[in-house]
């Protein structure tokens, strides 16, 4: 009787020791990342403010875009985010706060900013300065941004809801990333309420909301560009080939109408080449294309020009947003597109089609490029408080979206456009500009949302711009000249 409750006892503490052995691995290893990662862990979160997070910087190495003020608290030094420069780019360089978590930047790297990322040379640093019993530094980060072509974006922007981007064409190195309206990053910890409160002209105003990526908007015409690529690189179409417009195409039976005014009605061109048809934003000459060709090999290409995947930007993933076919609020990649898509409409960048501006702007580079499509980036270079550099980006190919000859084609149609078409609000004085308005229907009566993509110099590539204006009108005169002055800016200093 006795061996036998010795040996239940035995049994009993040797599960016991079994218990706290898998206990104390769980919450040592497995269940460590997940510790450190609650954002309600009081020690995890006070550590956390006890390293002096690395700056960041705009692209001229010296604007400080994000800083620290030191605060003793007890017999601690803690350190928390100020933004030098207020409202220049919040929705890129983000924030780190207290109560509010992180966004932008300070998020997608707060290993790098911290000092906590695997980077041998960063692992070196960090754990001597603990060592030692010093303060903790992360790294700084070196963005793409050219801070004054950005003020020019907000400037430009102010008093409306939109976005800008800008690109260099050859290496895909993002110059300007605007959304409007803007915010404040000081305000959101202590004065949130005054971000709740801004106001602008479309419903909601949604001020944290990075338009630039995140937003979704029906293309229009600037979509015809990725059209025309498509009609132009499968030989099927020459800028040469000859339609005639009546004003209308007849799809399904019904006549879809070109643009035109209430007073006199929808345009009607006549016998036109496809250079005039882009030049002049000619709805029934595409409606007749995108019939001809097909949905599928429209969709095709815009997929070569990163349509369907959200692009591989540095910010969170959750600040971008993928373009192309929308249903019920999800992406739509359709199995059938003969079946499933009007051809017509999507070739003149309507139909159920939503698209980013980075993404445009990318269209345009793209063919800028030669047809390559290159990787945005807008870190630079991310380099230690001891002055090393810890990564630095290259650029990127993607892929190729078009011929070089494609691109040359359509880049002479894109020159018409601006020169004697619907872009001529962009024209810049001893410099070629290539360009396409949009002038998208809304399902709103008389509300459409303005466009225009670009680059310049035409016969020698730099920048190329993506301005998106909501309610805007037509896109030639609201979006057009904000094109022109961001591409005179970067261009003057280049």
């Amino acid at each position: 009787m006795m061996n036998r409750q010795v040996s239940r006892l035995a049994l009993a503490a040797l599960l016991l020791m079994i218990a706290l052995i898998v206990a104390t691995t769980y919450w040592q290893t497995w269940a460590q990342a997940g510790l450190a990662d609650r954002q309600d862990n009081e020690i995890q979160r006070v550590a956390k403010f006890t390293i002096k997070r690395g700056l960041i910087y705009a692209g001229d190495g010296k604007t400080v875009l994000a800083a620290n003020r030191a605060k003793r608290v007890g017999n601690q030094t803690l350190y928390f985010r100020r933004y030098p420069q207020g409202k220049l780019a919040p929705h890129v360089v983000g924030y780190s706060t207290q109560s509010r978590s992180q966004a932008g930047i300070e998020r997608s790297l707060d290993d790098y900013l911290t000092g906590s990322n695997a980077n041998l040379n960063t692992v070196l640093t960090t754990t001597l300065d603990r060592l030692k019993g010093a303060t903790v530094k992360g790294n700084n980060v070196y963005l793409t941004i050219d801070p004054q072509a950005q003020r020019l974006a907000n400037e430009a922007l102010a008093g409306k809801c939109g976005a800008a981007v800008a690109l260099d064409t050859s290496t895909g190195k993002v110059l300007v990333l605007a959304s409007s309206p803007t915010y404040n990053e000081n305000l959101v910890e202590r004065s949130f309420r005054l971000i709740r409160r801004i106001t602008a002209p479309c419903k909601p105003p949604a001020p944290l909301l990075d338009r630039a990526t995140q937003g979704l908007y029906q293309p229009g015409s600037t979509f015809k560009v990725v059209t025309a690529s498509a009609a132009l690189d499968t030989g099927r179409y020459k800028p040469d080939s000859t339609f005639f417009d009546p004003g209308y195409c007849t799809e399904y039976g019904r006549k879809i109408s070109n643009a035109g005014n209430p007073e006199t009605g929808p345009e009607v061109f006549g016998h036109v080449n496809f250079t005039t048809a882009l030049e002049h934003s000619i709805n029934a000459v595409f409606c007749n294309i995108g019939k001809a060709i097909g949905a599928g090999t429209i969709l095709d290409y815009a997929k070569r020009f990163g349509f369907y995947s959200r692009p591989p930007l540095e910010t969170p993933l959750n600040e971008r947003a993928a373009s192309g076919l929308y249903r019920r609020g999800k992406l739509f990649d359709p199995s059938n597109p003969a079946t499933q898509v009007d051809p017509g409409r999507l070739a003149f960048g309507q139909e159920r089609l939503l698209v980013t501006p980075l993404q445009m702007a990318m269209v345009a580079a793209s063919v800028a490029n030669g047809g390559v499509v290159m990787r945005p980036y807008v870190v630079e270079k991310i380099v230690s408080h001891g002055g090393t550099t810890v990564q630095r980006t290259h650029p990127d190919r993607l892929g190729r979206a078009i011929k070089p000859q494609t691109a040359r084609e359509l880049t002479t149609m894109m020159e018409a456009v601006v020169t004697g078409g619907t872009g001529t609000a962009a024209q810049i004085p001893g410099v070629k500009v290539a360009g396409k308005t949009g002038t998208a229907e809304t399902g709103v009566a008389n509300v459409y949302t303005a466009w225009f993509i670009s680059f310049a110099p035409a016969d020698h590539p730099k920048v190329a711009v993506a301005v998106v204006v909501e309610n805007g009108g037509f896109g030639g005169k609201s979006a057009a000249p904000i094109a022109k002055t961001l591409m005179q800016a970067i261009l003057h200093r280049s």
